[in-house]
């Protein structure tokens, strides 16, 4: 089959709205001598004729499952914890996977990251509250009536940090470690079974296989250089994976049909950053170019997790930073909320409103969101500024098929209702 046959495989996978909290009461073997214990995001077990390694090991409360699913396969000692990125799911159940004598390997870039974690962790955690809090709680009630009181989220420390590359061998399976700094998160880590030619990848290519990373999350993260994306992508695909094992989800199989994804996401991240680029010295705005730039078909990617639009925005920022030079007000401390009262006063609450019913019906979301948002802050009780609120952000979420995006239209919706 050629490569060009292969429909992208996002279609065919599931959404972030289907990850689950680790409930499963056992591991499913995935290869010979691999097991994933599913969660919020996979750990995985690699059985050796020395002890066992372990890859990513979930949330503190997801800790308890992954460590009795593995236990029923293999209870040899833990040599080794391989942390793929320092992300919450992926480090906190480590307290409880790991042995007394259990080393924990890293990505070079760890240490930053877990202290950027660390010092926002208040400003993160509610910042991503509204995607995750009604799942979070689905699978703590899960595991309190299983294993009785919850296991708290460990902060870990590293033994040993991987600057590039590191080999590693335990028992008789020869492992590569390989730093991916371009992954989800600057520290990204993917493990590299070259006699198996299988590829422990955690969210390298983001949350979900398959659609565009996000170069900056909602939540707030350091930005991601499209161009360190682009060459954490090249180092997997150049490997020839024939077997992928994600984050998330199900393992992607076969040589030819990973090499057509990863070449056609690394093309999808070169053309936003090219356009983007081009834009920029063209003189367009920012908005302009969130507007304008849309993939060619041949490189259709999901944006279930990440958007096209957003990582314009990131491209731009990373390169340019804050300032959009549009406005003065943009150098100082006074927001556009701040005059909202104003307008409502000169303008009259009732107009806008019905200036924004007028831009919803000609299905102008946005517009009407910009107006009847002025009314609503300075008239909070505005009851058909917020009827224009709610439909319009209604419009929004049944046109979306974004994770974020979804949770965060249903996050203002309630708010509204």
């Amino acid at each position: 089959m050629a490569t060009d046959e292969f429909v992208p495989i996002y279609r065919s996978r599931p959404g972030a709205d289907q990850m689950r909290p680790a409930n499963a009461e056992r591991a499913e073997r995935v290869a010979p001598g691999i097991w994933v214990s599913p969660g919020l995001s996979n750990s995985y077990l690699l059985t050796t004729g020395d002890g066992r390694v372990i890859i990513n090991t979930g949330m503190g409360f997801e800790g308890p499952v992954h460590r009795a699913n593995f236990d029923a396969v293999d209870d040899a000692p833990v040599r080794y914890v391989i942390l793929t990125q320092g992300h919450v799911d992926h480090v906190g159940g480590l307290d409880t996977v790991r042995d007394p004598g259990s080393v924990v390997v890293a990505q070079a870039n760890w240490n930053q990251w877990r202290e950027d974690n660390e010092r926002l962790i208040a400003y993160r955690a509610s910042r991503s509250a509204f995607a995750f809090s009604n799942t979070l709680a689905e699978g703590v009630g899960q595991i309190q009536r299983r294993f009785g009181a919850l296991a708290p989220q460990s902060v870990p420390t590293v033994d040993v940090v991987v600057e590039d590359s590191m080999p590693l061998t335990v028992g008789r399976r020869a492992l590569e470690l390989l730093a991916a700094p371009g992954g989800e998160t600057t520290d990204s880590l993917v493990v590299w079974l070259p006699e198996e030619r299988i590829c422990l990848c955690g969210n390298v290519f983001g949350a979900l296989f398959g659609h565009i990373p996000n170069l900056v999350t909602m939540r707030g993260d350091r930005y991601r250089d499209a161009l360190v994306v682009m060459e954490s992508i090249e180092r997997v695909r150049a490997l020839r994976p024939e077997m992928l094992l994600t984050g998330h989800f199900e393992p992607i199989v076969g040589a030819e049909r990973i090499d057509t994804e990863l070449t056609r996401l690394h093309d999808a991240v070169a053309y936003i950053h090219d356009q983007t680029v081009a834009g920029m010295n063209a003189g367009k705005d920012v908005h302009t170019l969130m507007r304008e730039i849309e993939l060619p078909g041949e490189l259709e990617v999901g944006q279930g997790y990440g958007k096209v639009s957003w990582d314009v925005r990131a491209v731009w920022e990373n390169y340019s930073g804050w300032f959009h030079h549009q406005s003065t007000t943009e150098l100082y401390d006074v927001p556009r909320r701040a005059v909202d009262a104003d307008l409502v006063e000169l303008a009259g609450g009732d107009a806008l409103t019905t200036r924004a019913e007028r831009y919803l019906a000609a299905g102008d979301d946005l517009r009407a969101i910009h107006l009847a948002e002025i009314v609503v802050d300075s008239v909070p009780d505005h009851a058909a500024a917020r009827a224009v609120l709610a439909q319009a952000h209604r419009n929004l979420l049944e046109a979306s098929e974004n994770f974020w995006e979804k949770a965060w239209l249903t996050r203002e919706l309630e708010k509204l209702s």
